[in-house]
């Protein structure tokens, strides 16, 4: 299974532009429902990525005003990024090899088409066992 597989159908891209502000980031994150998100430049570039840790740890904890603050100034910037054909098990070797819980995800020509999170990848997982789990109890326990 590679990337594709997995996010190839999502219609919604999440991401903001550069010259946002940490509080707009903040609200918009809440508003969509996500955990981190994608900074882009005028031409729709991925310039960056910004997670509410990013914000709880630069901004909050260090008592910093997020309506003055551009996101810029605490995002993570040039994020790793794959293709579309990424196999699911380089993407776990990139995020455990990294430390990040997040991958950008471009097509062939560059462009942004959202992000696989560890989540995503850890519900794959999940369903795989579940299925070679029933699998083997119908194997073990055939119906009559």
């Amino acid at each position: 299974m590679n990337v594709r597989n997995l996010i190839g159908s999502r219609k919604d891209v999440y991401s903001v532009q550069q010259d946002a502000t940490v509080h707009d980031v903040a609200r918009y994150l809440r508003e969509k429902g996500v955990r981190a998100v994608g900074v882009v430049d005028t031409r729709g570039k991925v310039v960056g990525v910004v997670s509410h840790a990013d914000m709880s740890d630069k901004v909050a904890a260090e008592n910093k005003c997020p309506a003055w603050m551009r996101i810029t100034e605490i995002m993570t910037v040039n994020p790793i990024s794959v293709p579309l054909d990424t196999p699911l098990d380089e993407c776990v070797r990139l995020m455990e090899k990294n430390g990040i819980f997040h991958l950008m995800v471009h097509d062939d020509k560059g462009k942004y088409l959202g992000m696989l999170s560890v989540q995503d990848l850890l519900r794959v997982m999940v369903n795989d066992h579940k299925e070679r789990a029933d699998l083997l109890e119908a194997m073990m326990f055939p119906q009559h």
